[in-house]
């Protein structure tokens, strides 16, 4: 379930002037404070997400990335183990080993 912040208009209350409401995604936007009964407004809250920008940072989070160095072979720049760094699309046998990698 989201968490969405608001601010107090006035004042604020013992949740302070910002505070954090837990509700579902198709549930209205709070009006008043359920602590108060002030006017509150929803905010635009601050996130971050972390993408991985190296070979390296892929690799280590599980993810296959092939270039393509020629008509039907890639290369496999975050192979692990006992793959192949070529990936030749005329032989399975090269192909990444996506089972490995693949966990719930």
């Amino acid at each position: 379930m989201p968490i969405y912040e608001y601010e107090h208009i006035g004042d604020g209350c013992e949740l302070g002037k910002h505070f954090e409401n837990s509700q579902s995604i198709n549930s209205e936007k709070l009006t008043q404070c359920p602590q108060c009964g002030e006017s509150v407004k929803r905010i635009v809250s601050v996130f971050s997400v972390s993408i991985p920008t190296t070979n390296s940072d892929l690799k280590n989070k599980g993810f296959t990335k092939l270039v393509r160095r020629d008509n039907g072979v890639y290369e496999n720049v975050t192979a692990t183990g006992k793959e192949s760094k070529i990936w030749d699309a005329g032989k399975p046998e090269t192909m990444p080993d996506l089972k490995s990698k693949i966990r719930d």
